[in-house]
């Protein structure tokens, strides 16, 4: 079966270790993601990613990689298909400290999401095309301005 995948690059102007805790620590995802990842976050970890209002939960997982404040690699899966690892993705976030030459750091990181092994023209490759990048949007504004984007807003004409 072919699968396919998605990357996905911004640069933040923040500290990595800040967002690192934005995007494992609950308290920060609900307010730019409007979900909670909970975990406890070391390699072989469930994980899940729960609905932030009702405490549904959306996706499940196993923590692959954790190094922080660099690198986090999950397995991503429908709760549905959580006993079936075909049906599992997989979600690279790696955080780069970018620097300037004459500068040093100015306090920019970038950060890539590499979401792979999807199948293609499913609901969850469907899903993540509109997903990251209203997600990653909201979590640079969030951490850039203090104020996240409504994430989940309709788009309208």
């Amino acid at each position: 079966m072919t699968r396919t995948e998605y990357l996905y690059v911004t640069y933040i102007a923040a500290d990595p270790q800040r967002i690192w805790d934005a995007i494992v620590e609950p308290e920060f995802t609900r307010q730019y993601w409007g979900h909670e990842n909970i975990s406890e976050w070391r390699p072989g970890a469930s994980w899940e990613h729960r609905d932030a209002d009702n405490g549904t939960v959306r996706i499940v997982g196993k923590v692959q990689e954790f190094t922080p404040p660099r690198r986090l690699v999950l397995t991503w899966a429908d709760p549905a298909d959580a006993a079936n690892p075909e049906a599992h993705s997989r979600v690279t976030i790696e955080l780069e400290r970018v620097t300037h030459a004459e500068r040093g750091s100015g306090g920019m990181v970038k950060l890539t999401v590499k979401h792979d092994r999807l199948v293609p023209g499913s609901e969850m490759q469907q899903g993540i095309e509109e997903g990251w990048p209203r997600v990653l949007s909201s979590l640079k504004s969030f951490l850039e301005t203090g104020k996240p984007l409504p994430t989940w807003a309709k788009a309208t004409n």
